[in-house]
């Protein structure tokens, strides 16, 4: 996807993604970021039917620029812009496996999916749960932004996740990783599985450093 306008990027990462089942109906965000601020996806749009001339254009302090009117989880997107400078890229997906797990009452709100491949690891790493928060209230994006300076993937309980990624294409393969490891987890419920060890976790951060 290197070398797309922005604009045309979100708009083929969108449909990808509506079209493999990784979200449905008008649900789910993408932005990428500008020098000045970001383009994201508008409200009450489905993934799979975005237009370029459509796209919402904010400013970095938010403001509404141009476009259609941006979806009201626009404060998600500041929150790690301004947590990640690092940050050029942002998803968030009401995907089914990850909602699902974010609901079940014994996951570690600390790190919700255990390391069972070593794409997960290279990919996702550490995935912290956020308290839920309704859809696009101040104190989501506060809680959101308090874990994404040290957290490039998060887990909104019964939610979804939100992923930064450098560029659109990392946190897109992000995304997807994190959605295929929530459903081999609930797969492997009430069945013995193991986990990578925290030796294999280790030698995967060291061979393959993020």
């Amino acid at each position: 996807m290197a070398g797309l306008d922005p604009r045309d990027e979100i708009c083929r990462v969108g449909r990808s993604l509506f079209e493999r089942g990784y979200t449905h109906g008008s649900t789910g965000n993408i932005s990428v970021r500008l020098e000045d601020g970001w383009i994201l996806t508008p409200t009450n749009v489905s993934l799979g039917e975005l237009t370029p001339e459509r796209l919402s254009v904010l400013a970095s302090d938010g403001r509404h620029v141009s476009g259609d009117p941006p979806t009201k989880e626009a404060v998600l997107h500041q929150a790690v812009y301004a947590a990640r400078p690092d940050a050029g890229a942002i998803i968030h997906l009401h995907s089914t496996h990850s909602v699902a797990v974010s609901c079940l009452c014994d996951i570690a709100t600390d790190d919700v999916l255990p390391p069972l491949t070593a794409y997960y690891v290279m990919r996702v790493g550490r995935l912290p749960l956020v308290p839920f928060h309704p859809p696009g209230a101040a104190s989501l994006a506060a809680a959101v932004g308090a874990l994404a300076a040290s957290n490039r993937t998060m887990l909104l309980a019964h939610h979804g996740p939100i992923v930064a990624g450098t560029s659109l294409g990392e946190a897109m393969t992000a995304v997807e990783e994190l959605e295929e490891t929530a459903r081999l987890y609930l797969l492997l419920q009430g069945r013995n599985y193991r986990s990578l060890s925290a030796d294999d976790v280790a030698r995967l951060h060291e061979a393959f450093p993020s």
